[in-house]
């Protein structure tokens, strides 16, 4: 009797494996946050090897990589988010952001231009400080 409920569980893995690898195959280059899909169909993936772990009498290991694959998932999923991801993530597009007047923090740069040149008029220079800078020659 549990040699059928072994083969049932290593069958229904199998037919997990093969549905996800014909999803994981159709996904095409161009196919919007392909890499997010792909993690999704890995997860499937995960699942049917559970499911063979435990037909195969490994129940430690099936849990422990029932508990480990998520984690990894996440892990690799924001890596490409923070590192890669240039169509979602804003942060790493080179986007202008707009600022308004009554920004604490943040001014509009033609501002930040006007106030340093209408600065540099107003002061005076100071006859008692110099600046000088040393060159160094490696060669000497």
């Amino acid at each position: 009797m549990i040699e059928y409920i072994q083969s049932a569980l290593l069958i229904i893995a199998a037919i997990l494996i093969i549905i996800s690898a014909i999803g994981l195959l159709s996904l095409g280059k161009g196919t919007k946050n392909v890499v997010y899909a792909r993690i999704h169909i890995v997860g499937v993936f995960d699942i049917a090897c559970v499911i063979a772990m435990i037909a195969i009498g490994q129940y430690l290991l099936a849990g422990i990589y029932f508990i480990l694959a998520p984690f990894i998932a996440h892990a690799v999923g924001n890596a490409y988010w923070n590192k890669e991801d240039r169509e979602n993530n804003l942060d790493l597009q080179n986007v202008e952001v707009d600022v308004g007047e009554d920004h604490p923090f943040l001014h509009p740069k033609e501002k930040m231009q006007a106030l340093e040149s209408e600065n540099s008029e107003k002061l005076k220079v100071d006859e008692r400080f110099s600046v000088t800078t040393l060159d160094i020659n490696e060669d000497e």
